[in-house]
C-alpha cells in the first residue's frame, strides 16, 4: 500500500491561534495505530498532533481518528502522514491528583480534586462547581470564581451544583476533557435533586481558554395523561435563571468590560467604578439589581420573533422586544443577532466569556459589575419561567478564558470555531462511510439539484426556519416540517416539527462528506445537538416502551401548539369539535384517529446512523452516547420482564419490530429502524447483545420463503416501509460481510433479501403511478420510492449473471423515476423529499461506476432454513392467560390460580 498522506483545511478567523478538533477515516489496514499519525502545516514544520482511533475496522486498523491540534491562520492546509510521532516542543498539559481539607459544618471534609497545569494557567476541578482558576502559586483564591444557580419558580429558591462523580473523559497534551455529573439542589432539600447536570470541559495545552459543555436535564417523567405530552404537565420544572458567575479576585481599582456583541463589531470598552463583588449577591436574579453591563438577547430578532411556535403552557409568546439590548454606562442600544464576546478586567486578573449560538438559542445575557461576570443562560429578565419538560435537557457551549488570554482577540478564535476537514475524494475513497462518491464525480444532475436545494435557492433549510422562527433553546437546530403545513388555512404558518424523520442528521453527513462543503457540517452539528437534547426522552421513571426513547415529528397536517417536539398536543384533540372544520379534512381526520391512539416515542421513529457519524467527525462523547442509548432502547422496549404483563409472560413485547400496528411484525419502519439502530450500537460498542437482538429480529420479521402475497405489501397506505426493513437488511449483510461472518445467519438474510428482491422486480411499480390508491398523491410518494433502487443495489450484490442485470435495470429505473416525479413538483423542495433525497440515493453514482461489485457468497451452502416464525407478542399471550385465569379462578379457587400463573409465568 502506497504511505498515507491526507490534507486537512482548516477554516478559521483571520487571524490568531487555537484549538481545532476532528475526526477523520482511513483505509481499512493503511493505519495500524492512531499514536502514530504525525502532522506538518503547509511549510514543513512539524506541528504538535494527539490522536485516538474512536473506530476500526474488523482488522483491527483505524478507521476513524480523532485529530487535536494547535492552528494558526495562514498555516493550512496540514499534512497527516503514518511515521514515528515527531518530536515537537510546547506546552503540555499536566493533571496532579491531590487532596483538599475544608471546614463543612463541625466537621473537616477531605475531598479528592485534580490540578490541571495547562502550561498558561492552572485549575481546580471537583473542588468548586465547574472548576477554579489558581493563582501562580497553585492557591485557590478566597472568592469563588464560578458558581451554578438554579432558581426554581415553584419555591423561589437557588439551586446550588453538587458534583457527584469526576472523571477524565479525554486525556492527551494537547486537550483534556473532564466529565462532572452532579444535580442541582437547595440548601433546604440538598439531598434532594431539583435537576441534574453534565459538564465537560475541555482544557487546551500553552491555554487560559476553558470550553464548557454544560447540560442541565430534568430527569422526571411525563405525566403524558392520555397520551398527551403538552407544555404544563405535572413532570415539568420551572426555571426562573440559571447563570454561571465568574468573579474576579478580590481587589480596589478600576474595572474595564471590552465587548463585541456581534462577529466583525469592534470592541468597546466601559469603566466600571463600583465595588460590587459576588460576596455582594450580585448574582440572585431576584434581588433587583441593575448591571452596569448589560446584554441581553430576548428574541431570535427576525422577522417571526412573535412566532406561536414560542407558545408556553398558558398559550402566551412570552417573547418581549425584537434582537437583543445592550445597557452600557447608562447608554442603551438595540440590535437583532448577538453573538457576544465581552472581557472584564481589573489590574492583573481579568476573566472572558465568548457563546457561539448566543442568539439562536435565546433568551441569554450576559452581564458585568466591577468585579463580577454573570453569564445567564436562562436569564432571569425573560417574560416567564423556562419549563424543562419531563425527560428534556438542555446544552450550552460556550467558553471562558482567564489572565492574559482574556481578551477579545484570544476568544475570537472560540467565537467562531475554527473548522478541520479532509477533501471529499479521501472521505469517499476511505471506504469508511460505504458508496460515497464525490459531488464534483457523480453525474446525476438532477439529483444534485433536489439534494442542494437544502442549503442553496429560496427555500433552503435555513430559510425554513425563518418562516416559524425555528430557534431558542427548546427549538434551535431543528427543521421546520413544512410539508406537514401544505394543508393549513390560517395566514400565519402551522408549526410543524422535523425531528429527524428519516435521519437528515446522517443525510447532511453524507453531504458534507462527498462536497466538503461546510454548510451541510453545520446543518449535522446543528441537529445533532438539538435531537440528543429535545427529541431523546432522558428519564429511566417511564415504561420501558417510552424511556430513552425518541419522539416522534409533530402529528401530522397539525399545529406542534403546545406538544411542541412531543408530536401529540391536546389541542389536536379539540380539533375535531371546532366549529367549520371539515370532519373530512386532514386535520379533522388525524385529531379523530388521534382519541384511540394517543402517542410517544415509538420504534418507528428510531435514528442512530447520523449520531454515530456526528461521533466519528466530531469526537463529540454525548452522540456517541445517545446512539447507544437508542440502541439500547429497542432491546428494553421488546422485554417482556420491564412490563406490567410480566406476571403473566414474559415473552418479548413486539414493541421493537411492530409496524403501523402491534399486529404486523414483517418487514417495515419499526422493525427496520430497530434493526439498523442495533448495527450501530455493535459498532460503536462490540456488545453482543446488539448484534444477537438484531439477528432475533431478522428471524422474526423476515424468512427465506415467506409468503410474500400474504403480507399485502402492494397496499401503499399501509405497507409502504417494508422498504425500510430490507434497506436496512442490506446494511445488515454488509456489516456481516465486513467482519467476515459468512454464517448461517449471513445466509439467511441473503436469502431473504433476494427472495423479496425478486417479488419486487416483478410486482412494484412507481407509487405515483396509481394515484387512485393513495389518501394524498403528494410529493412524498416520489422521494420515498428512490429507496426502492437501493433496495435493488444490494439484492445486486448478492446476485449473479441475468438476475443481478435485472436487479440493477430496476435500480436505475426507479431512481431515475423517483427524481424525474420529484421534479416534476412545486413542491419538491418542502422538508421531507428533501430530506429522503438526502439520506437515499447517494449510493446511486457508485454503481453506476462500479456495476460489477459484489458481496462474498456464504461460507456454506444453506438451502434449507425451516419454516417461517409465527412470532405472538407478549401482549397477546397475556390476554389469553388472563382469560384462563378467569375460568381457572370460577372453577378452583385460589390456590389453583397462584398455581395456574406461577406454571404459566415460568414456561
Amino acid at each position: 500500500m502506497e504511505p498515507i498522506a491526507v490534507d486537512l483545511n482548516v477554516v478559521c478567523p483571520p487571524a490568531g491561534r487555537g484549538p481545532v478538533t476532528t475526526g477523520i477515516p482511513f483505509p481499512k489496514g493503511a493505519l495500524p495505530d492512531a499514536t502514530r499519525l504525525q502532522l506538518r502545516d503547509a511549510a514543513g514544520a512539524a506541528v504538535r498532533l494527539q490522536s485516538r482511533a474512536t473506530d476500526f475496522w474488523p482488522d483491527g486498523s483505524v478507521r476513524w481518528a480523532l485529530l487535536d491540534w494547535i492552528a494558526e491562520a495562514g498555516k493550512a492546509p496540514y499534512r497527516a502522514t503514518v511515521g514515528e510521532p515527531l518530536a515537537v516542543e510546547g506546552p503540555g498539559i499536566n493533571i496532579r491528583k491531590h487532596e483538599r481539607s475544608f471546614a463543612h459544618s463541625r466537621e473537616p471534609v477531605t475531598i479528592a480534586t485534580s490540578e490541571v497545569n495547562t502550561g498558561s494557567a492552572r485549575f481546580e476541578v471537583g473542588y468548586q462547581f465547574p472548576f477554579t482558576p489558581l493563582d501562580p502559586s497553585g492557591e485557590i483564591p478566597q472568592t469563588p470564581s464560578g458558581v451554578l444557580f438554579c432558581v426554581g419558580n415553584d419555591a423561589g429558591l437557588e439551586c446550588q451544583a453538587v458534583t457527584v462523580t469526576t472523571e477524565i473523559e479525554e486525556a492527551g497534551p494537547l486537550r483534556t476533557c473532564f466529565h462532572l455529573k452532579g444535580f442541582l439542589s437547595t440548601a433546604y432539600t440538598p439531598q434532594t435533586p431539583y435537576a441534574e447536570f453534565d459538564a465537560r470541559l475541555h482544557f487546551f495545552a500553552g491555554a487560559s481558554v476553558v470550553r464548557v459543555e454544560l447540560t442541565i436535564r430534568n430527569p422526571r417523567r411525563a405525566v403524558h395523561q392520555g397520551g398527551l405530552w403538552d407544555l404544563g404537565d405535572a413532570g415539568s420544572i420551572d426555571i426562573k435563571g440559571a447563570s454561571l458567575t465568574f468573579d474576579l479576585p478580590a481587589g480596589g481599582g478600576t474595572a474595564t468590560v471590552r465587548y463585541s456583541p456581534e462577529v466583525g463589531a469592534p470592541a468597546d470598552e466601559l469603566s466600571l467604578t463600583d465595588e460590587l463583588s459576588l460576596t455582594d449577591g450580585l448574582t440572585s436574579p431576584t434581588n433587583g439589581f441593575s448591571w452596569p453591563f448589560e446584554l441581553h438577547q430576548d428574541s431570535s430578532g427576525g422577522e417571526n420573533w412573535r412566532s406561536t411556535n414560542h407558545l408556553n403552557r398558558s398559550r402566551e409568546v412570552p417573547t418581549r422586544f425584537r434582537g437583543y439590548r445592550l445597557k452600557a454606562g447608562g447608554q442603551e442600544r438595540t440590535g437583532l443577532r448577538a453573538t457576544p464576546l465581552v472581557t472584564l478586567s481589573r489590574g492583573e486578573h481579568a476573566v472572558g466569556v465568548v457563546v457561539p449560538q448566543f442568539w439562536q438559542n435565546f433568551p441569554m445575557a450576559i452581564e458585568a459589575a466591577n468585579g463580577v461576570l454573570d453569564l445567564q443562560l436562562l436569564p432571569d429578565q425573560f417574560g416567564g419561567v423556562q419549563e424543562l419538560q419531563g425527560g428534556e435537557q438542555k446544552t450550552w457551549t460556550f467558553a471562558v478564558a482567564f489572565g492574559p488570554d482574556a481578551t477579545p482577540e484570544a476568544l475570537e478564535w472560540f467565537r467562531q470555531p475554527a473548522r478541520a476537514f479532509a477533501s471529499p475524494e479521501w472521505y469517499c475513497a476511505s471506504g469508511a462511510v460505504p458508496y460515497l462518491t464525490p459531488k464534483a464525480a457523480d453525474p446525476n444532475a438532477d439529483y444534485l439539484k433536489l439534494v442542494d436545494s437544502a442549503v442553496e435557492g429560496p427555500d433552503n433549510f435555513d430559510a425554513k426556519r425563518e418562516k416559524i422562527d425555528e430557534y431558542g433553546w427548546r427549538h434551535f437546530g431543528d427543521i421546520y416540517g413544512d410539508h406537514e403545513a401544505v394543508y393549513g388555512t390560517d395566514a400565519r404558518p402551522v408549526v410543524s416539527h422535523y425531528n429527524n424523520q428519516y435521519d437528515p442528521v446522517a443525510g447532511f453527513a453524507y453531504q458534507f462528506l462527498r462536497s466538503g462543503r461546510l454548510d451541510w457540517l453545520r446543518h449535522m452539528e446543528e441537529l445533532a445537538q438539538h435531537v440528543i437534547d429535545i427529541d431523546i426522552y432522558h428519564t429511566t421513571q417511564d415504561k420501558s416502551a417510552y424511556s430513552g426513547g425518541l419522539f416522534w415529528h409533530t402529528y401530522h397536517y397539525a399545529d406542534a401548539d403546545t406538544g411542541t417536539h412531543r408530536s401529540y398536543p391536546r389541542a389536536l384533540l379539540q380539533m375535531s369539535h371546532m366549529p367549520g372544520l371539515d370532519p373530512n379534512s386532514p386535520q379533522a381526520r388525524r385529531s379523530k384517529g388521534l382519541y384511540a391512539r394517543g402517542g410517544g416515542p415509538a420504534d418507528e421513529h428510531n435514528y442512530t446512523t447520523g449520531l454515530m457519524l456526528h461521533y466519528f467527525l466530531t469526537g463529540r462523547v454525548q452522540s456517541r452516547e445517545a446512539a447507544l442509548g437508542l440502541a439500547r432502547w429497542v432491546i428494553d422496549m421488546d422485554d417482556g420482564r420491564k412490563t406490567v404483563f410480566r406476571f403473566l409472560s414474559r415473552a418479548d413485547t413486539g414493541l421493537a419490530s411492530q409496524s403501523r400496528d402491534d399486529g404486523y411484525h414483517g418487514p417495515g419502519r419499526g422493525s427496520g429502524n430497530s434493526l439498523a439502530a442495533l448495527i450501530d450500537g455493535h459498532r460503536l460498542s462490540g456488545d453482543p447483545a446488539f448484534l444477537a437482538k438484531a439477528e432475533q429480529l431478522v428471524r422474526r420479521c423476515i424468512h427465506p420463503d415467506d409468503d410474500i402475497a400474504r403480507r399485502n405489501l402492494l397496499d401503499v397506505e399501509n405497507r409502504w416501509f417494508y422498504t425500510i426493513f430490507l434497506y436496512s437488511l442490506g446494511k445488515y449483510l454488509d456489516y456481516k460481510a465486513g467482519r467476515g461472518e459468512l454464517d448461517r445467519m449471513y445466509a439467511y438474510a441473503r436469502a431473504s433479501l433476494l427472495h423479496y428482491a425478486r417479488w419486487m422486480a416483478d410486482h412494484e411499480v412507481p407509487t405515483l403511478s396509481r394515484p387512485e390508491i393513495l389518501e394524498y398523491p403528494n410529493e412524498t410518494w416520489a422521494a420515498q420510492d428512490v429507496r426502492k433502487s437501493e433496495v435493488f443495489k444490494f439484492a445486486a450484490k448478492h446476485a449473479t449473471g441475468p438476475e443481478k442485470a435485472r436487479f440493477l435495470e430496476r435500480s436505475e429505473f426507479f431512481f431515475r423515476d423517483s427524481v424525474s416525479r420529484l421534479t416534476a413538483f412545486e413542491s419538491r423542495t418542502l422538508a421531507r423529499p428533501v430530506v429522503l433525497l438526502l439520506t437515499f440515493g447517494q449510493m446511486h453514482a457508485h454503481f453506476q461506476k462500479h456495476p460489477e461489485e459484489a458481496a462474498p457468497p456464504p461460507k456454506e451452502d444453506v438451502r434449507e432454513f425451516g419454516a417461517p416464525e409465527a412470532f405472538v407478542p407478549q401482549k397477546t399471550i397475556a390476554k389469553k392467560r388472563a382469560k384462563l385465569l378467569v375460568v381457572a379462578g370460577a372453577a378452583a379457587g385460589a390456590l389453583s390460580v397462584l398455581a395456574l400463573v406461577a406454571w404459566l409465568v415460568l414456561r
